[in-house]
């Protein structure tokens, strides 16, 4: 215990509060506000108006010893005043204190005012029994604010991940395409759409979407799901050699009779009847292989007045009077040109194989040139070169003799010797 100034300066009293006074609304309705220490009390208007009994439920009546029993009148204790309370005088003839009601047992019973519709609260509040009372609060899902109960609108507060609807009193979580609300109604996590095989070939899930591709070859369509197929024979004309053959999700070359398809899948390479033996040349016969095709030459037959000399050779005896103005000899050749050779072009090629002192050759063509397609370059005093001057479509045959004429001004000799060589143009440039 502190006595003397330490005491008042450890305890320091605030007086009390008059909220009847400074609250105009504190009680509504027929409730009279009713001041006390630390607090008020709303009650009845009619309470005032009842008279009060003495005996109040859980009062101690005090017991005071009778005079006559030997006791002194001034050691007994002093018979308590009746004193004026600071609020009110009720005046009831109950027997509990306000918010209870006397049951058949005799016990004071909690009033359920929400129960019996006896509160005050406001219509957007809800009522909550306490014990002796009751209080007036708001739902989940709204605030107070001016005494009313307005709903919070729980969207501004980021409560949803992605998209937020408020609703009286509470809010809806939802999603955008492509994700799915989790249990709990807040957060979202992406959807597999490829669990549904959304496409018609390949499916790659994304966050929140996905993408389809398509197998080679195939191309995907305006709606992003499907395939179709990629034409590649329409995008160049040169993919193959010859001819390019769609399929779905792919294409294929062919190439014509007498050629196979290359390694690369793409160019054609002739095939050599010959070397196979798939030709129907008889054993006289000499197979000749050329682009795309062949033939089978027949044994050399040598006009008259030549003679056989060789294979592929025949010669006009200087002692055969019929053989003055004709060539001495008769030189049987053979080739093969593609088709639409890119030109000028040196195809062949032609030289004196005796040399004769004092002699000087001269290369010509003699016959077969009517297209005027080659003509002879000398290329030395003893040869010369066949030059394609022009292209030539095949399938064609073309005979063409190249004349090498010798002139010796020494001895005064003039002779000359025929090279007699066929050309077989292939019908395609390959």
């Amino acid at each position: 215990m502190l006595d003397g100034p330490s005491a008042l300066r450890s305890v320091l009293c605030i007086p009390d509060v008059d909220e009847c006074r400074i609250l105009p609304d504190a009680c509504r309705g027929d409730m009279r506000c009713v001041n006390q220490y630390g607090g008020y009390l709303c009650l009845p208007q009619g309470l005032y108006s009842q008279p009060i009994r003495p005996d109040y439920p859980g009062q101690v009546e005090q017991v005071f010893p009778d005079a006559s029993d030997g006791y002194s009148d001034t050691a007994l204790p002093d018979r308590p005043r009746s004193a004026e309370p600071s609020y009110p005088i009720i005046r009831t003839s109950a027997q509990c204190i306000l918010g209870y009601a006397l049951a058949e047992d005799g016990t004071c019973n909690d009033i359920d005012e929400c129960e019996t519709n006896s509160h005050h609260c406001n219509p957007t509040q809800v009522c909550i029994n306490t014990a002796g009372g009751y209080t007036c609060s708001c739902t989940e899902g709204y605030w107070l604010i001016g005494g009313q109960c307005q709903d919070i609108d729980e969207c501004r507060y980021g409560y949803c991940q992605q998209l937020c609807a408020n609703v009286p009193g509470s809010y809806s979580c939802s999603c955008n395409r492509g994700f799915i609300l989790d249990p709990e109604g807040r957060a979202c996590r992406d959807v597999n759409e490829c669990l549904d095989q959304p496409c018609s070939h390949s499916c790659f899930n994304t966050y929140g979407s996905f993408m389809c591709s398509c197998e080679e070859g195939f191309e995907l369509t305006s709606d992003g799901t499907s395939c179709i197929d990629l034409d590649e024979c329409s995008f160049s004309e040169f993919l193959c050699q010859h001819r390019c053959v769609n399929a779905p999700g792919s294409f294929s070359c062919i190439c014509p009779p007498g050629y196979y398809v290359y390694e690369d899948g793409r160019s054609c390479e002739d095939i050599n009847e010959c070397d196979t033996g798939n030709n129907t040349c008889t054993t006289e016969q000499v197979c000749f292989n050329f682009q795309g095709g062949h033939t089978c030459l027949n044994p050399l037959q040598c006009p008259p007045p030549y003679i056989e000399v060789s294979d592929n050779q025949c010669m006009c005896s200087a002692e055969n009077p019929a053989c003055r103005d004709k060539p001495f000899t008769i030189l049987y050749r053979h080739m093969d040109l593609s088709s639409g050779r890119i030109v000028p072009a040196d195809i062949f090629q032609m030289q004196a194989t005796t040399r004769y002192p004092g002699a000087f050759y001269i290369f010509q063509i003699k016959s077969g040139n009517e297209g005027r397609e080659f003509y002879m370059r000398q290329t030395s005093n003893v040869s010369a070169t066949l030059v394609l001057s022009r292209p030539i479509k095949g399938p064609r045959e073309v005979v063409l003799d190249l004349e090498m004429v010798t002139i010796n001004n020494v001895i005064n000799f003039r002779g000359s010797s025929i090279i007699r060589l066929t050309i077989f143009v292939s019908a395609h440039p390959f």
